[in-house]
């Protein structure tokens, strides 16, 4: 069985992503004026050339991810062992 962990702690998140080839990004055209859009951590290895994501600097995802209040919800791995790259970005429950 997976279990979920949440953190808001910047340098696991940056750690778990890095551990698993994921960069910090946004959702191309999601954004309104100078907001940075719809966040994700993408992993290019895992998907096929696909151009709506725009890799961003951590520092801007982060001021994006404290702005909005979010936690990052992610498994280790998954049921059978193998290392996950699920997540999800929740609202942080203060």
């Amino acid at each position: 069985m997976s279990s979920s962990q949440k953190t808001h702690d910047h340098k696991k998140i940056q750690k778990w992503a890095e551990e698993r080839g994921g960069v910090p990004a946004k959702i191309k055209n999601t954004g309104k004026d100078e907001d940075d859009g719809v966040l994700r951590i993408h992993f290019p290895k895992h998907s096929d050339a696909d151009d709506r994501f725009e890799e961003i600097p951590w520092v801007d995802f982060f001021q994006n991810f404290d702005e909005n209040k979010l936690d990052l919800l992610y498994q280790d791995k998954k049921a059978d062992g193998e290392t996950s790259t699920f997540h999800k970005f929740v609202n942080r429950e203060d």
